[in-house]
């Protein structure tokens, strides 16, 4: 031990001893943001050096600090990532006012970030004028623009990315609600851009983009690799795929020909990654020629039943990546261990019985997961909507799964009995063994997990940070044994569960290294939010968003579907203070106004 004591001391001292130019290019090898921030607090001298040469943050939530304070800290940024909104904005729970505007952010950026070309904006509300700021500022270097399920904006805003972002090498616009006036803002990119790699308005409503543009790019862009569109008639973009020569991934289009008129379109032989949006069965030989190149296949919005989906995974040996819906079935689990044995990530999702999606295989359970784990062993990510599961099904993920790091499960309640509940020895034999996880979610139904079961997953998960429990639990008493665990417990997520405001508030303080915590149902008290301030602390910012009905949908009769979402609690971390931009759905609870001393 004393050994071991000296050798370290030595090292300490060798590298305190280090002039600042050695230590500032030791420094620009370590990349991961953790060991970045572990030596940042080594001491003051190597605190400057990090700022100096730290080239990428993420703000995991943007109101957890100021821009002036990151402009302080990190004036020398190339790329910076920012998210907005909870996690929970992306199943419409949160008020589409709540915030997470990025104009202080943009404006920030425009004035002081002279070394920044990389931008990466999620779940944030973007104006026009951001965009038009961002573009006149940072255009001639601007490499990056990611504005990831963002709002606010429209493709007046785009023209301007178009006209002056010319060395722009991607543009992602994923999933983002953009008012579309007009395709102008793709032909000036057409017109304007020849360094282009990867376009991306997958699942938009921009239909107004043209196909003859797309081509115009492709001509243009001679390392364009990845290509993500909205809704594109498939024939259309014949001349399309005849140019992008390098084309690695795409997806989007449709098909509305008749399925033998398909046979003319050929893509790049470098195309490993796809997703061809409303393919059926009549469409899907297209696909078999280069299926066996296929890395990663999207059939989210294809329109596939659970036979389909088994010929064409059975054609893909080399796939690690599946998206799809719970239409794949166990068979189609079965056929995907059978053949796929390279599969890394796998996520499904609950399929759109509206669509007509549905089949009686349709449905995954124990024997798919089962066979899954047994067959797939470099598995890393796993999330997944069951209509049955057991113990011995979660046990079988632990004892084969040793990769897994992200693991998701969610118990639909469309069976009314299910086969082995409560899952508590199951979660625990997962956790136990699945010891790489760093991602975590749970999301049953009443009954599906005791206070035992929730005490085990705080005892079993050391190395956890991110965390999303639904009706777990049976009282206070669980979550109270559950947050004397989760040591490394950063972010938790928590829905449907039949905690008081008191005992949310206690495992507050108990879990040490908790940054964030999102609350929807819980037992509130008689007075708005008073017994959550017994977790109020330095740097600590608690928000409420009382019941509210919202109208989801409008029925076949043309009625308003009326849902009651329960009350939130949110609570993060911030050295900004509280925020000033609360819309009229949120409360903020300030402990001095209610006399806590912290």
């Amino acid at each position: 031990m004393e050994e071991n004591n000296n050798k370290l001391n030595k090292t300490m001292t060798s590298l305190t001893d280090m002039s600042d130019d050695v230590l500032e290019r030791v420094m620009l090898y370590i990349d991961d943001p953790k060991d970045r921030d572990a030596v940042s607090l080594v001491c003051r001298r190597w605190y400057k050096l990090d700022a100096l040469t730290r080239k990428h943050i993420t703000i995991a939530l943007c109101y957890t600090t100021s821009p002036d304070r990151l402009r302080r800290r990190f004036r020398h940024l190339e790329s910076l990532k920012l998210k907005g909104k909870p996690r929970a904005a992306m199943f419409n729970l949160i008020p589409e006012d709540w915030g997470g505007y990025v104009t202080p952010w943009v404006n920030e950026i425009a004035e002081n970030f002279n070394f920044l070309n990389s931008v990466h904006f999620r779940r944030m509300i973007v104006k026009d004028s951001d965009l038009e700021v961002l573009a006149r500022s940072r255009g001639k270097v601007l490499q990056v623009l990611k504005l990831d399920k963002c709002s606010g904006f429209s493709t007046d805003g785009l023209l301007h990315v178009g006209r002056l972002c010319r060395q722009l090498r991607t543009l992602f616009l994923e999933e983002s609600s953009i008012v579309e006036k007009d395709g102008q803002w793709l032909h000036e990119i057409a017109i304007n851009n020849s360094v282009l790699e990867t376009l991306n308005f997958y699942m938009t409503d921009l239909e107004k983009a043209s196909f003859e543009d797309l081509e115009l790019i492709a001509r243009n862009c001679h390392n364009l690799a990845s290509v993500k569109i909205s809704d594109c008639e498939i024939l259309d973009l014949v001349g399309f795929f005849r140019a992008a020569a390098v084309l690695e991934e795409f997806c989007g289009g449709s098909f509305n020909e008749e399925p033998d008129r398909y046979t003319a379109v050929t893509f790049s032989p470098r195309l490993c990654r796809l997703g061809l949006t409303y393919m059926g069965k009549n469409e899907m030989a297209i696909v078999f020629p280069f299926a066996s190149l296929l890395k990663k296949l999207d059939l989210l919005y294809a329109l596939l039943d659970t036979e389909d989906h088994c010929l064409l995974i059975q054609r893909c040996p080399n796939l690690e990546v599946l998206e799809t819906r719970n239409v794949i079935g166990d068979r189609g689990l079965e056929v995907l261990a059978r053949s796929c044995k390279r599969l890394k990530r796998l996520r499904i999702e609950r399929g759109a019985d509206e669509q007509g999606m549905e089949d009686e295989e349709g449905v995954v359970s124990q024997r798919g997961l089962m066979a899954l784990a047994q067959g797939c062993l470099e598995l890393e990510y796993l999330a997944v909507y069951v209509s049955d599961i057991t113990n011995a099904s979660l046990q079988c993920i632990g004892t084969y799964s040793k990769n897994l790091c992200d693991f998701r499960l969610v118990l639909l309640d469309k069976e009314e009995r299910i086969t082995d509940l409560p899952l508590d020895n199951g979660v625990r034999a997962l956790l136990r063994g699945c010891e790489k996880l760093r991602r975590f979610a749970l999301y049953l139904r009443p009954g599906g997990l005791t206070n035992v079961g929730l005490s085990y997953i705080g005892k079993y998960s050391p190395n956890v940070r991110w965390m999303l429990l639904g009706y777990v639990g049976e009282s206070d008493a669980g979550l109270l044994e559950f947050s004397r665990g989760c040591p490394s417990l950063q972010k938790l997520e928590m829905r449907g569960c039949c905690f008081s405001e008191h005992a949310v508030a206690v495992s507050v303080m108990q879990l040490t290294s908790l940054r964030y915590l999102w609350v929807q149902g819980y037992r509130a008290s008689s007075l708005l939010g008073r017994d959550l301030l017994a977790m109020a602390h330095p740097f600590w910012n608690i928000e409420l968003i009382p019941a509210r009905r919202v109208v989801i949908m409008t029925d076949r009769v043309g009625e308003d579907v009326v849902v009651e979402h329960p009350a939130h609690i949110l609570a993060y971390y911030s050295l900004a203070g509280p925020r000033t931009d609360f819309p009229d759905t949120v409360i903020p609870l300030d402990p001095v106004v209610a006399g806590v001393e912290l």
